[in-house]
Protein backbone atom coordinates (compact mmCIF):
# COMPACT_ATOMS: atom_id res chain seq x y z
CA UNK A 1 0.00 0.00 0.00
CA UNK A 2 1.42 3.23 -0.62
CA UNK A 3 0.86 6.57 2.12
CA UNK A 4 1.07 10.16 0.16
CA UNK A 5 1.68 12.91 3.11
CA UNK A 6 1.53 16.13 2.22
CA UNK A 7 3.95 18.31 4.74
CA UNK A 8 3.43 21.73 4.56
CA UNK A 9 3.65 23.31 7.48
CA UNK A 10 3.41 19.88 9.36
CA UNK A 11 6.29 19.84 12.36
CA UNK A 12 9.93 17.50 11.61
CA UNK A 13 9.26 14.96 14.55
CA UNK A 14 5.57 14.80 14.53
CA UNK A 15 5.75 13.61 11.07
CA UNK A 16 9.21 11.84 11.41
CA UNK A 17 7.15 9.36 13.71
CA UNK A 18 4.15 8.70 11.58
CA UNK A 19 6.20 8.00 8.72
CA UNK A 20 8.49 5.52 11.24
CA UNK A 21 4.94 3.59 12.66
CA UNK A 22 3.92 3.35 8.31
CA UNK A 23 7.24 1.92 7.33
CA UNK A 24 7.36 -0.58 9.90
CA UNK A 25 4.36 -1.79 9.09
CA UNK A 26 2.72 -0.95 12.58
CA UNK A 27 -0.82 -0.12 10.75
CA UNK A 28 -1.50 -3.31 9.81
CA UNK A 29 -3.67 -5.72 11.89
CA UNK A 30 -0.82 -8.60 11.14
CA UNK A 31 1.81 -6.25 12.50
CA UNK A 32 5.25 -8.37 13.64
CA UNK A 33 8.23 -6.75 14.64
CA UNK A 34 10.99 -9.29 12.41
CA UNK A 35 8.86 -8.97 9.52
CA UNK A 36 10.06 -5.55 6.93
CA UNK A 37 6.57 -4.45 6.16
CA UNK A 38 5.20 -3.54 3.29
CA UNK A 39 3.64 -0.08 2.57
CA UNK A 40 5.78 2.79 0.56
CA UNK A 41 5.44 6.30 1.87
CA UNK A 42 5.62 9.30 -0.53
CA UNK A 43 6.27 12.55 1.20
CA UNK A 44 5.58 15.79 -0.74
CA UNK A 45 6.25 19.60 -0.12
CA UNK A 46 9.09 18.42 2.04
CA UNK A 47 10.36 22.23 1.72
CA UNK A 48 7.57 23.68 3.41
CA UNK A 49 8.16 21.37 6.99
CA UNK A 50 8.71 23.37 10.37
CA UNK A 51 10.58 23.13 13.44
CA UNK A 52 9.48 24.71 16.53
CA UNK A 53 11.01 26.97 18.49
CA UNK A 54 15.26 28.28 17.93
CA UNK A 55 15.78 24.92 16.50
CA UNK A 56 16.41 26.52 12.89
CA UNK A 57 19.27 28.01 14.10
CA UNK A 58 20.22 25.94 17.78
CA UNK A 59 19.45 21.94 16.05
CA UNK A 60 23.04 20.69 14.82
CA UNK A 61 23.54 17.83 12.40
CA UNK A 62 26.87 16.15 13.44
CA UNK A 63 28.91 13.82 10.95
CA UNK A 64 33.20 12.45 11.50
CA UNK A 65 35.38 12.37 8.33
CA UNK A 66 37.13 9.39 10.25
CA UNK A 67 40.23 12.02 10.53
CA UNK A 68 41.26 13.11 14.27
CA UNK A 69 39.63 16.26 15.17
CA UNK A 70 37.24 16.58 11.49
CA UNK A 71 33.86 16.87 13.27
CA UNK A 72 31.91 18.21 10.74
CA UNK A 73 28.52 20.28 11.89
CA UNK A 74 25.86 21.57 9.70
CA UNK A 75 22.95 23.97 11.62
CA UNK A 76 19.07 22.76 10.85
CA UNK A 77 19.13 25.88 8.63
CA UNK A 78 21.70 25.02 6.53
CA UNK A 79 20.47 21.83 6.20
CA UNK A 80 17.46 22.74 4.78
CA UNK A 81 18.98 24.84 1.96
CA UNK A 82 21.55 22.01 1.22
CA UNK A 83 18.79 19.33 1.02
CA UNK A 84 15.59 19.76 2.61
CA UNK A 85 14.71 16.17 2.51
CA UNK A 86 17.96 15.12 3.77
CA UNK A 87 16.66 16.61 7.65
CA UNK A 88 13.55 14.47 7.19
CA UNK A 89 15.21 11.12 5.92
CA UNK A 90 18.03 11.66 9.17
CA UNK A 91 14.66 12.43 11.55
CA UNK A 92 13.19 9.01 10.10
CA UNK A 93 15.94 6.63 10.19
CA UNK A 94 16.88 7.60 14.12
CA UNK A 95 12.92 6.46 14.84
CA UNK A 96 13.59 3.10 13.18
CA UNK A 97 14.81 0.34 14.95
CA UNK A 98 18.41 -0.27 15.18
CA UNK A 99 18.56 -3.26 12.55
CA UNK A 100 19.34 -4.68 9.41
CA UNK A 101 16.05 -4.42 8.63
CA UNK A 102 16.17 -0.54 8.81
CA UNK A 103 18.08 0.12 5.72
CA UNK A 104 15.44 -2.32 3.98
CA UNK A 105 12.38 0.21 5.44
CA UNK A 106 14.49 3.34 4.91
CA UNK A 107 14.66 2.27 0.87
CA UNK A 108 10.61 2.44 1.05
CA UNK A 109 10.62 6.13 1.88
CA UNK A 110 10.32 8.84 -1.29
CA UNK A 111 10.92 12.17 -0.80
CA UNK A 112 9.78 14.12 -3.52
CA UNK A 113 10.07 18.14 -3.60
Amino acid sequence: MEHIIDVKNKYLGRVATEIAEILQGKKHPVYDPKNEGTDRVVVKNVVGIKVSGRKTKQKIYYRHTGYMGHLKTLSYEQMKEKDPALALRHAVRGMLPKNFLRDRRMKRLIIER
